[in-house]
């Protein structure tokens, strides 16, 4: 059945496409694009005026858990999330519980989703066996199998020299590696940033050199090596200018940012708060504030979510007993869109970084608005106030710090290949 969504403001960052327009959905994909007092009919029609339509998110962090920690979370809860939240790609990241070394284990993925299809699920395949750092995956046989890049987490590398190989077979097979900064011998004792709110808590710290050692390094063998490099979860000051560097020098590098990033920092953590306990850590506001210049002169190309949900015994203890990491599906895009309220980001350069830049880094071919693109949509509507409540979220990891926070805007429709899988 063909689709027509009429009057929507449809703001398309990948063409630059800001206005009202009628919007026609066939078999799935994106087939025409009209005037909003254009005569066209179709089986289904949708009134979206003074409604947004953009293109569905593409989220790069998102740990599922499925198979292997299914009491966390399952491929359908977070997926089931992720559209009531307008993402339409996730990218599952692995991790010692659940990870790919093998074309049957991200087959078993694609079969779990495609009985689901709640929205897409991209999968990052192995860098090394296991994520234990010594011995090469079968990058080619993972690539056939249609994972989108290679990372080895937040495990360790054996030593550089590993690394060094990981990412010239890579290479060979045209495979982006997803690199987490983090040298192990820096960083392994610590549980949130080393600075004054460190001090005073008494809590083992993790310096920001942890990761700029890491980023320095890698750097040094995306030249070597020529391999295509993403970097993950950016948090310090010197790794934003680091990158900036190795992109003025020409080296084929991206990286992201996790949303929270944006908007917490040490003195959070100042109350012992467990659902601040993230890693890499929250920094100081000189950190934040090199994050979101980063963000806005293009050195930083996308925010993610870091999605990592879990059951609610995981954050009941002290905090450096309690598991890192944020349930943050349900807050990707409000954080996005409270960056253009703060001036950070025009609303386009805001939803550039959560829809066409992801998508171009996975080698997608959603995040966009054209004709023959996959009809992966959002309806939004800007002037809608809501607070997050923890007890209603949709994942079902409840372990989110933005409990309490309100937000302006709401999803109201979220089509996956021009099927409704989300509305209010």
């Amino acid at each position: 059945m063909s689709l027509l969504i009429r009057n929507a403001r449809i703001i398309d960052p990948a063409s630059g496409l800001d206005g009202l327009r009628n919007l026609l959905v066939n078999n799935g994909q994106i087939a025409a694009l009209t005037e909003a007092n254009a005569a066209i009919s179709a089986d289904e029609e949708i009134d979206a005026s003074g409604l947004w339509l953009f293109p569905g998110a593409v989220d790069l962090a998102a740990w599922l858990r499925e198979p292997g920690l299914d009491h966390k979370a399952t491929l359908a809860s977070e997926t089931r999330a992720a559209a009531a939240s307008g993402i339409t790609t996730l990218c599952y990241q692995p991790e010692p519980g659940a990870n790919f070394d093998s074309a049957a284990q991200v087959k078993l993925i694609d079969d779990l989703n495609r009985k689901l299809q709640f929205a897409n699920v991209e999968v990052l395949g192995n860098l090394t066996k296991g994520l234990k750092g010594e011995q090469l995956s079968n990058m080619a046989s993972l690539k056939r199998a249609g994972c989108v890049g290679v990372t080895n987490g937040q495990q360790p590398f054996h030593n550089l020299q590993t690394l060094r190989r990981a990412m010239e077979y890579a290479a060979t097979h045209d495979l982006t590696v997803f690199i987490y900064p983090s040298e192990q011998a820096l960083a392994a004792s610590g549980y949130m940033h080393e600075g004054e709110i460190s001090a005073r808590l008494g809590l083992p710290a993790i310096p920001s050199a942890a990761e700029t050692v890491a980023v320095a390094q890698t750097l040094a063998l995306a030249s070597h090596t020529g391999a295509r490099v993403h970097f993950c979860r950016l948090s310090a000051k010197l790794s934003v200018r680091l990158i900036r560097q190795g992109k003025d020098s020409g080296l084929d590098i991206s990286a992201d940012v996790a949303a929270h990033q944006l908007f917490l920092t040490d003195v959070d953590v100042v109350d012992f708060n467990p659902l601040c306990h993230v890693m890499p850590p929250l920094r100081s506001a000189r950190d934040q504030e090199a994050l979101r210049e980063g963000l806005a002169d293009g050195t930083i190309d996308a925010i993610c979510s870091d999605h990592q949900p879990h059951e609610v015994d995981a954050k009941l203890a002290p905090f450096q007993q309690t598991a890192p990491g944020i349930s943050a599906l349900e807050t990707l895009l409000p954080l996005t869109l409270r960056l253009v309220e703060e001036g950070v980001l025009t609303l386009p350069e805001a939803l550039r970084k959560v829809t066409a830049t992801p998508a171009r880094i996975i080698g997608g071919k959603t995040g966009r608005i054209s004709v023959g693109a996959p009809a992966d949509l959002v309806l939004f509507a800007p002037d809608t106030l809501w607070e997050l409540d923890l007890n209603t979220m949709r994942s079902d990891g409840k372990n989110s710090p933005f409990g309490g926070w309100n937000f302006n805007g709401a999803v109201k429709r979220t089509l996956l290949a021009g099927k409704t899988v989300f509305s209010v």
